[in-house]
C-alpha cells in the first residue's frame, strides 16, 4: 500500500485521495503506484465510479523536483509514471471524477485533465510551469481543459489561473467553498454509482472512442520533448533554483 494516497469503496464509489504533505509532489516510485491504484479501482467490480481528491495544501503539486535535482537519471522513470498514471484515468473501465483544491500544477494537470468530470473548490488554481522547471509536457492534457491560445499563453508564462478565472471556459462541473467539496463532487458520484454498471462501462468506453485524436500519443510526443529538454544546462539549472529557492540564471 502506498503511503501517498488511501482508498476506500463504499455505495459503489471508489474514493482515492492524494495525502503526501507537504504539497502532494509524487515521486518516481509512487506515480506508478497511483497508476496501479487507479487500474485495479478501475476493474474492480464493486466501483462504479471513481473520485479522486486531496488533502493538505493543494491537490498536487507534480513531480517531485527535489528527487529529479538529486537523480537526473530518474527523469525517465517519473516519465513513465506520469503516462501510466495519466493513461489510468483517461482510460479507467469506469468514469473518474476529480475534485481539485488550492494548487492544481503539473502532474495535477494531468490527471485533471484526463479525468471525465471535474469539480474544484473557489481557492482552485491552474498552472502548469514546465517551461520554469526545464521540462516539457501536460500541454495535451491541458488542451483538454482550456481553448489552444489560452494553452500556449499557460504553457509560456507559467502563470496561474485561479477557478473563477478558469470557469469562462467551462470545464468544471462546479465551483463551491472548499468545505463542501468533497460532498459536492460525492453527490455526482452517487448518481453514476446508481446507473447500470454495465451501461456505464460502455458509455465511457463509447466516449473515448469518438475524442478527437489519442490522448496518450499526444502526451507521449510532449514527453520526447521532456528528455530532450534534460539535456539542456539549462534545464538543470531550473532545478537547481528551485531546490535553493532562488531566481534561475541563463
Amino acid at each position: 500500500m502506498s503511503t501517498a494516497f488511501t482508498t476506500q469503496i463504499e455505495n459503489g464509489v471508489a474514493e482515492l485521495v492524494i495525502a503526501k504533505p507537504p504539497v502532494n509532489a509524487l515521486d518516481s516510485r509512487e506515480w506508478f503506484e497511483l497508476a496501479e491504484g487507479i487500474e485495479a479501482l478501475g476493474r474492480n467490480p464493486d466501483v462504479r465510479v471513481v473520485l479522486i481528491r486531496a488533502e493538505g495544501r493543494g491537490f498536487c503539486a507534480g513531480v517531485d523536483i527535489k528527487e529529479l535535482d538529486q537523480y537526473p537519471e530518474r527523469i525517465v522513470a517519473v516519465n513513465g509514471g506520469n503516462y501510466a498514471t495519466f493513461k489510468a484515468v483517461h482510460r479507467c473501465e469506469v468514469p473518474v471524477i476529480v475534485a481539485v483544491h488550492g494548487f492544481v500544477l503539473g502532474g495535477g494537470i494531468g490527471i485533471t485533465g484526463a479525468a471525465d468530470i471535474v469539480f474544484a473548490s473557489e481557492c482552485a488554481t491552474f498552472a502548469l510551469p514546465e517551461v520554469d522547471r526545464g521540462a516539457m509536457g501536460g500541454g495535451a492534457h491541458l488542451q483538454r481543459l482550456f481553448p489552444v491560445q489560452k494553452v500556449r499563453q499557460m504553457f509560456f508564462t507559467g502563470e496561474t489561473v485561479t477557478a473563477r478565472e478558469a470557469d469562462r471556459y467551462n470545464f468544471i462541473e462546479a465551483i463551491v467553498p472548499k468545505e463542501q467539496l468533497r460532498e459536492t463532487a460525492l453527490a455526482t458520484a452517487a448518481k453514476i454509482a446508481a446507473k447500470s454498471p454495465a451501461m456505464i462501462r460502455i458509455a465511457k468506453e463509447a466516449l473515448n472512442g469518438i475524442e478527437d485524436g489519442n490522448l496518450e500519443d499526444k502526451y507521449r510526443w510532449e514527453q520526447g520533448f521532456t528528455l530532450q529538454a534534460y539535456t539542456s544546462p539549462d534545464s538543470a539549472e531550473t532545478r537547481r533554483a528551485f531546490v535553493e529557492k532562488r531566481d534561475a540564471s541563463f
